[in-house]
Formats: C-alpha cells, sequence, structure tokens
C-alpha cells in the first residue's frame, strides 16, 4: 500500500436522541396490540410471559411484548388452519384488493412505521423511510400478480386425452423473519402467501418485533379476515418453531436469516418434507475494475457497504479493486466513509446509527482485531466508541491478508476490507471461493467484461454499476449455501403454490 494513500481521521458526533426523537412508541402501537396476533384476537402469551424490546442506540427499554411458547404457537397454527379453506376460496380479485389496501395503508402511514422501525433497529430514519417505500411494494406488487396466477389446458401430444394444470395454494405457511429489515422481510413473504392464497403465521426477530406487529394491525385494519395472518412473538424461537414444523398442519416454511440457523431449520423442516424458501447469509465481493467510471464505483461501493448500517446480508462484504486505480479508490472511499456521521436514527443528519445489539458489535470489533493483529491497516474507524448504545464507526481496512478471518466470515456492519487484483481471473477466483453466493457487485464499462463476470461469479444475483439491487419485480435469492428460492418477481408467488396434473380422456 503506497504511503500516498493517508490515514483518514474519522469524526463521531454520537449524538443520543433527546426531546421528539426519544417518541414513546406507546403513541404509535397501543399496549393491546403488543401482544400476540392470534385468529380474531390480540391476546397475551398463555404463561403470561412478556419480554422487552430495546432501543440500541440507548440501550433503554421501548416496550414489552407478549413471549409466545409452544401452545401459542399451536394457537397460531389452529387459527390459520381454520382460516385456510375459506381464504383460498376468496376470489383472486378481492384478496388483491386486500393487499391494495394494505400497500395503500403503509403509505399513509409511512411515517409511523418508519419511526417503529428506527426505534426498535437502529438505522437511521431515511433508510427506514426506504424501508416501508421498499416493503409497501411488495404488497402493490402482489396485488397485481394475484390476479395473474394461471394453470394450462393442452392436448397430450400422443393425442386421446388433455392436460391439465391447476396451481393451488400450499397451505397454512410459517415464517421467520430477521430483524435488519424488519417490515420488509415480513413484507417480501406475507404478500406473495396471501396472494396466492395461503395463511401464515409469522415469527419476528425478538429484537424487533413492533414493525411486524403493526403490519398486523394495518391489515386487521383494512379487512384482511382472522386466522389469515397471525403473529408470535418470542424469546423462545427454538421450540416454538420446531413445533410448528413438527405439525403436518404447515405446509410450507419461508426463513431469512444465516446459513448456520438455515441448515437447521432444514434439517427439521425434512421430517414433514415441507416446502422451503430460504434466503441466507452472504459474502458479496464488490469489484471495481480500472475501466469503470470511479464516481458511479464510489457512489456504488457506498451504497452496497453502507445501507442499513452494513447489516444487511447483500452488504459488499469485501472490495477488490484493480491495480491500477487501487491508490484513487481506496483514499477517495475512505474520505467518503470517514466524513458520515454517527448517531440516534432519529437524530437529524445521521448517516450510520446504531447496530442491533452488543454481540453485533463485539463481533465486528474482534473481525477487525484480528485483521489488524495479521497486518491489514486501519485508514479510518476501527475503535468502538464509549457507550450508551451499541455503535461501531465507519471502517476501511487495507493490506488485509487472505487467511484473515473477515474475509471469510459476513461481517453485517460498517466495516469494509479494501484488497487489490490484477486480473479477471484471479479476482473472479477469489470472489467464488466461499460457500455462499448471494450477491456480487461489479463495476466496468466494458460490456463483454460485465458479460464474462455475469456468467463467472458464482451469484444468485449481480449489481452491474450499480449497488442497490433490491426490487419487488426481480427475483431475490442466492445459489450455494446462500438459499433456496426466490422472493419477489413473478417467481415469488410460485413458492406458495403447489401443481395439480389431471389427464383428462378425451378420444
Amino acid at each position: 500500500m503506497s504511503d500516498a494513500i493517508a490515514e483518514v481521521p474519522l469524526e463521531i458526533s454520537k449524538k443520543i436522541a433527546g426531546g421528539d426523537a426519544m417518541s414513546d412508541p406507546m403513541n404509535i402501537l397501543a399496549p393491546e396490540h403488543r401482544r400476540l396476533r392470534i385468529g380474531d384476537a390480540w391476546r397475551d402469551a398463555a404463561s403470561g410471559a412478556t419480554f422487552s424490546v430495546e432501543d440500541p442506540a440507548t440501550g433503554k427499554t421501548i416496550a414489552e411484548v407478549a413471549d409466545a411458547d409452544v401452545v401459542d404457537g399451536l394457537a397460531a397454527l389452529d387459527a390459520a388452519s381454520k382460516a385456510m379453506a375459506q381464504w383460498a376460496a376468496t376470489p383472486p380479485r378481492k384478496r388483491s384488493e386486500l393487499l391494495t389496501a394494505t400497500y395503500r395503508a403503509l403509505t399513509e402511514r409511512s411515517e409511523e412505521v418508519a419511526r417503529l422501525i428506527t426505534l426498535e433497529m437502529g438505522k437511521p430514519l431515511a433508510e427506514a423511510r426506504a424501508e416501508v417505500v421498499y416493503g409497501a411494494e411488495f404488497f402493490r406488487w402482489f396485488a397485481e400478480e394475484a390476479v395473474r396466477v394461471e394453470g394450462r389446458y393442452s392436448t397430450a401430444p400422443a393425442g386421446g386425452y388433455r392436460i391439465l394444470t391447476v396451481p393451488k395454494p400450499v397451505g397454512p405457511c410459517v415464517f421467520v423473519t430477521p430483524w435488519n429489515f424488519p417490515l420488509a422481510m415480513g413484507a417480501r413473504k406475507i404478500a406473495p402467501a396471501l396472494a396466492a392464497g395461503c395463511t401464515t403465521i409469522t415469527k419476528p426477530a425478538a429484537q424487533t418485533p413492533l414493525t411486524m406487529l403493526f403490519l398486523a394491525r394495518i391489515m386487521e385494519e383494512v379487512g384482511v379476515p382472522p386466522g389469515v395472518v397471525n403473529v408470535v412473538t418470542t424469546k423462545r424461537a427454538g421450540e416454538v418453531v420446531s413445533a410448528l414444523l413438527a405439525d403436518r398442519r404447515t405446509r410450507k416454511l419461508s426463513f431469512t436469516g444465516s446459513t448456520e440457523v438455515g441448515r437447521v431449520l432444514l434439517r427439521q423442516a425434512a421430517d414433514n418434507v415441507l416446502r422451503t424458501s430460504m434466503e441466507l447469509g452472504g459474502n458479496a465481493a464488490l469489484i471495481v475494475c480500472a475501466d469503470a467510471d470511479l464516481d458511479v464505483a464510489l457512489d456504488g461501493a457506498m451504497v452496497a457497504k453502507m445501507r442499513n448500517v452494513g447489516e444487511s446480508c447483500i452488504a459488499a462484504n469485501r472490495i477488490y479493486v484493480e491495480e491500477p486505480v487501487r491508490e484513487e479508490f481506496t483514499t477517495r472511499f475512505a474520505a467518503r466513509m470517514g466524513a458520515l456521521s454517527v448517531g440516534h436514527g432519529l437524530d437529524d443528519g445521521v448517516d450510520v446509527g446504531a447496530l442491533i445489539d452488543e454481540a453485533s458489535v463485539a463481533k465486528i470489533d474482534e473481525l477487525v482485531a484480528d485483521a489488524v493483529d495479521r497486518g491489514a491497516r486501519v485508514l479510518v474507524g476501527g475503535e468502538r466508541p464509549d457507550g450508551p448504545g451499541h455503535f461501531y464507526p465507519p471502517t476501511v481496512l487495507v493490506d488485509v491478508p487472505e487467511d484473515a478471518r473477515i474475509l471469510e466470515t459476513e461481517i453485517f456492519g460498517p466495516v469494509a476490507p479494501i484488497i487489490p487484483f490484477t486480473s479477471d481471473d484471479e479476482v473472479m477466483a477469489k470472489a467464488n471461493d466461499t460457500e455462499h453466493g448471494l450477491v456480487g457487485y461489479v463495476f466496468t464499462r466494458d460490456l463483454q467484461r460485465a458479460l464474462r463476470f455475469t456468467e463467472g461469479l458464482e451469484t444468485g444475483m449481480l449489481g452491474i454499476n450499480r449497488g442497490l439491487i433490491s426490487d419487488p419485480s426481480a427475483p431475490f435469492g442466492g445459489v450455494k449455501q446462500s438459499g433456496i428460492g426466490r422472493e419477489g418477481s413473478h417467481e415469488g408467488i410460485l413458492e406458495y403454490l403447489d401443481l395439480t396434473y389431471a389427464a383428462i380422456d378425451l378420444p
């Protein structure tokens, strides 16, 4: 690394929100709607247990919610099972109208939803607002898909009979959603399931249950029938989800989260041969070629790395820069990272909010320390600030050795290791040298080069000259150990449909 790439000072103004920023979530989500949503009722956990939800920027409790056990989980499955036949028989146009109404309600109440997301998850309010737009779009998209579920009728090639295919909803679905996009990840599952005619039980992450409860309240208000959307909040996810998967009435599991947990759930789902959708971990490589427009590459890298405070499965985990532009890119990227403001997500002017919890901060701090111990150099950031709250500064590492754990581990935070490369074959091999295959990013002005990377990178998705690839109209998902199936797009509704083939005699 050239001495010309100097270390960049990072100035952290970690404001802890006060006044209006510390809005009481009681003003957004009433106490009666912090219970379990099962069937036609909002109910306490059978045991009466509750657990605390905290603001990660302050460490303070912002709400108490019901802590479900197996009894509650099976009650939700009872409700979903009883509602299944009637919901499946509901005309597609009616289902479509209810999804459209949900989209409109989310849009009208977007500021409330965004503030709730920031309070329980920590991301800056501007990003929370963007998540509301993104999440709401799944309801609009699948409202349109609900009326376009088609089978086919055709003559058998040998003649003598006809082939009829009939798509049918798979049945009650269990959803396990993560904390990093508390609205969008639920919307991405619930919307296609309802469009297809399925009923649902959602188990949101214990760190961020409030947003999903708010969504359930909205869907109740717009007229979604009881039992179609059930929400079970719990700190005992393992035992509750295991009981749901062991029950033969459950016919579908969709999970977004770590590859490690995904493997466990796949083993459990195998006993009843459940339909599964898995959106698992990532280790995305972002590749900047020497012929790239560096302004475009810098903008894209900032989005791909820092969206959602870096807490995203599609975040750029490893940034590979071709040698001729390495020095310029690194200097400019480090300067931009160092200029970001860190603070409470509800405060004005904050670019980087809190991480979700202390374990996340400790993990990132350990990964950075390991890289530095092995010879990496910190250009910006690299030292966690004092509390309160769970913060880590935007950090850029260079001279990162290949054996550093940070290159093989999903960082899930605002840390960017930069690695030089000299040939496409070299960087392709390094990018593919991982068990994951969710997304990659390539910046080049050479069309043929872009196509070679598109065909050669082992990923389910690829951003070419852009750092944001999420779109409800596009198929989201990975290959290798990054997942099974696709969410969004037309493919998304197919995950919730079984196909019956009838051979009809017609000489």
